[in-house]
């Protein structure tokens, strides 16, 4: 069988594989996953919400309203975007903000609003030099907008609650892991509203919200999170990567990236509130997600608006409404998270404060259980080896011994099939002018020589999902992140820094990052050629050319590729050569 028929069959084995998964595992997972949704929904709509020992008494006034109050309240959110710099910005509010100090997080809170606008990470850097901590929020009036709050909203026209522009009391001027803030505020009817502001040593903040009704009236408000971000200089989407909106509500992860936001707009989840559901924004290794209490049920919004030519980006929750009669108060009590994706520590968070597929804020992709265990697998040997580098090259190796029965039987097949080339060769010659006689000459050879040289194609497919899962981990990862490997390489997450242009810097002259082909593409792209070499060659000519250019292509692709994840094609490449032609040997 000629290698067009092996791609046939390769690629049917390949769509059953995928059909397969999807049927038998992902429809009924999403299938039930619809059932507790229902379920929880259900249950939401028939019980009573408690809080504070009372029941809050849900009102029929609609979401729509309720949003719109948000916006209106919200006009002079847009009024200075792009007039300043996030430091301008910080510099002349100074006066009015509330200082964040922990191991983990530096920045502040404005007591304008009380928004979430100022967060540097403080064990993460923008460079290597270290001199600038990575940016996570920044205030609203600045280009960089990127901010978190939670309020109150009312359908009633004279009820006044809090605002984007109430200056809030504050009961300290510093927050810490062992200072606690309390913000407080009260309207002319004597309505008091408190928020307790508590942080952990990571990335969590507690947000307490208390509504006291000092009035003589019953007072109808909602609940609201949001986060709000404009960003311009997005790049192009990765179909390896999910970044831009994301949440769990009732049990299933919503993902959507940023231009299928602003292809659609407006996305709502109704009646989205359930226990352990949460939203957010994600990038490839920082997260800002809001997770609501578990007692509302609000509907959830991922939105887009093109505004002043920025795009701005936000995700939001808005309760029902609910109502609180003379002398009766209420709690709710909200969570954001905002800081790096450390998949132990959104696990322990999940876990502590039961939020449902929080650690999937990392992409572990389809093959999640692949994934996932491979992350510890790197994280441990990374914690043994003390380099990231070599924590790859270890994982690879594993991996290979395990996959060693199947890798066995493909490259023994192969070398069969290349031992009888001089043979095949020569029936397609003397058959030139009669394929289906030529096709069937060589079926007899195979048959003859009982070889079945199908049986190299399901080994392979088998392995493609497993080295698939490790490329994805090692993508994903923040752990790669500035991590130094041997000679050039001081950042494994960034390219290959050399280029063969100026001879990999020996020549005085700075070579465009757009053209740089670095010593390790180089390497991966010989190997492949090397693979090329061994492998019995295509039966159609113009397959033959096609693929003789491929490892050429693929170099200067995968040039601009991170270097850690070319280091491990490399490094994969030349174990499966030395298998390759070992095997070989065997069989000649």
């Amino acid at each position: 069988m000629n290698n067009n028929k092996n791609i046939h069959i390769a690629t049917l084995i390949s769509v059953a594989i995928l059909l397969g998964w999807t049927w038998f595992y992902e429809k009924p997972r999403i299938e039930n996953q619809e059932k507790q949704k229902k379920i929880i929904s259900k249950e939401n709509s028939s019980e009573k919400t408690p809080s504070n020992n009372q029941d809050l008494k849900i009102s029929n006034n609609s979401n729509v309203n309720k949003l719109e109050s948000i916006a209106n309240a919200n006009q002079n959110d847009e009024k200075n975007i792009n007039l300043k710099t996030r430091d301008e910005v910080l510099e002349a509010s100074e006066a009015n903000r509330i200082k964040i100090n922990t191991t983990s997080l530096h920045g502040s809170i404005s007591l304008v609003g009380a928004k979430f606008d100022d967060l540097t990470l403080a064990n993460f850097y923008k460079k290597l030099d270290k001199k600038e901590e990575v940016v996570l929020l920044a205030p609203v009036e600045s280009k960089e907008r990127y901010f978190a709050d939670f309020g109150w909203v009312s359908s009633d026209p004279n009820f006044e609650v809090p605002s984007p522009e109430t200056l809030w009391n504050s009961s300290s001027k510093v927050l810490s892991a062992d200072n606690p803030v309390v913000l407080s505020w009260k309207n002319k009817r004597g309505v008091e509203f408190v928020i307790n502001i508590s942080l952990d040593e990571k990335y969590m903040f507690t947000i307490e919200q208390i509504v006291k009704n000092n009035s003589k009236e019953n007072i109808a408000i909602a609940s609201y999170g949001r986060i709000n971000r404009i960003l311009n200089n997005r790049g192009q989407s990765n179909y390896i990567l999910h970044e831009g909106a994301i949440g769990s509500f009732a049990g299933v992860l919503h993902e959507l990236n940023y231009d299928k936001m602003i292809k659609n707009k407006n996305k709502s989840f109704g009646e989205a509130g359930d226990s352990g559901s949460w939203l957010g924004i994600t990038d490839k290794y920082w997260l800002s997600a809001i997770i609501p209490d578990k007692s509302l049920s609000y509907e959830a919004n991922f939105q887009h608006e093109l505004k002043n030519q920025n795009h701005i980006f936000a995700v939001n929750f808005i309760s029902k409404e609910f109502q609180l009669k003379p002398q009766e108060q209420t709690k709710i009590s909200q969570h954001l998270f905002a800081g790096a994706k450390k998949v132990k520590l959104l696990d322990q968070y999940a876990q502590d404060l039961n939020i449902k597929l929080f650690d999937l804020a990392v992409d572990f992709g389809w093959f999640y259980f692949l994934t996932k265990p491979f992350f510890f697998i790197v994280e441990f040997l990374y914690s043994l080896l003390g380099n990231f580098g070599l924590a790859i090259l270890a994982m690879t190796v594993f991996v290979k011994l395990a996959l060693f029965p199947m890798a066995n039987k493909s490259y023994t097949a192969i070398a069969r099939v290349k031992k009888l080339q001089p043979k095949i060769d020569a029936l397609k010659e003397k058959y030139k002018d009669d394929k289906l006689a030529m096709n069937r000459e060589v079926m007899n050879l195979y048959k003859k020589e009982k070889i079945n040289p199908a049986a190299g194609c399901l080994p392979i497919l088998i392995q493609i999902p497993v080295f698939f899962a490790l490329y994805k981990v090692l993508f994903v990862t923040l752990d790669m992140r500035h991590a130094e490997f041997y000679g050039w390489i001081k950042d494994l997450s960034a390219p290959d820094p050399t280029s063969i242009f100026n001879l990999f810097g020996l020549l005085p002259f700075e070579v465009s990052s757009s053209f740089t082909i670095g010593i390790w593409p180089i390497l991966m792209g010989i190997s492949m050629i090397i693979q090329q070499k061994m492998s019995p060659p295509a039966s159609d000519p113009m397959q033959t050319k096609v693929l003789k250019w491929m490892p050429y292509i693929l170099t200067f692709v995968l040039a601009a590729f991170p270097a850690g994840l070319v280091i491990y094609w490399t490094w994969s490449n030349i174990l499966s050569i030395l298998q390759q032609f070992y095997i070989t040997k065997r069989n000649t």
